[in-house]
């Protein structure tokens, strides 16, 4: 028996996936904050020669929280400033056009996905936490998620398999028909242990993860 499209939901992570990584708009921000062209350097996922502190944080030798903190203080420096939160990064790098980070296959997708009928979430550990509440206000087609769930307010961060549990739960889907987008391989592995259907998202490759995640979902 073939599965409704109402009855299914491909579920989100936000920063890397929804949105254009921090790696790829250096020249936004250095034009917004000011510095020369060039001055940003680290690469992350598109070239970890660039990066070991990211080369260290996918060994776990420090958690995502503690790489942006790091990053934060590092471009707070640069501009004289004492930033203390990924909020202020964020918001003085791209400042009030959310529209500029939304990845143009990520608003394909939700078209796709909410035009044939599914569910839309969002699964966070760091939605509110790093973007703002006023930002999340302003980002374009936040209106089409049918759940948003951030460990900004659970304090439940992925991969401990309670996030899954309550993003399935808030969306009362059986989890077969849903699909977890993420691009931190261990937010995967947490996706994996309560069998939750998924797709390691690419970041270098958006546009082939999404059309997986479609083709996972049947849409």
């Amino acid at each position: 028996m073939s599965v409704r499209n109402a009855d299914k939901a491909l579920i989100l992570d936000f920063g890397g996936v929804v949105t254009r990584t921090l790696f790829e708009t250096h020249d936004v921000t250095e034009r917004a904050l000011g510095l020369k062209p060039g001055t940003l350097t680290w690469r992350g996922p598109f070239d970890a020669s660039t990066d070991p502190l990211w080369v260290s944080m996918q060994n776990r030798e420090i958690t995502e929280r503690d790489y942006w903190t790091i990053r934060t203080r590092e471009v707070g420096a640069l501009v004289g400033e004492d930033w203390t939160d990924m909020k202020t990064f964020v918001q003085r790098a791209r400042g009030a056009e959310a529209e500029l980070v939304l990845r143009p296959e990520a608003r394909d997708a939700i078209i796709r996905t909410k035009t044939a009928g599914s569910k839309l979430a969002i699964l966070s550990n760091e939605l509110d936490l790093f973007y703002g509440v006023e930002f999340r206000k302003r980002f374009p087609l936040i209106d089409q998620f049918d759940v948003i769930v951030d460990a900004t307010y659970t304090k439940i961060l992925k991969p401990d398999p309670r996030a899954y549990e309550r993003v399935l739960d808030e969306l009362g889907l059986d989890r077969a028909n849903c699909v977890f987008v993420d691009d931190q391989k261990k937010n995967i592995e947490g996706a994996v242990a309560v069998d939750l259907p998924h797709v390691h998202f690419d970041v270098t490759r958006p546009a082939q993860s999404y059309a997986q995640a479609l083709e996972q979902l049947g849409l």
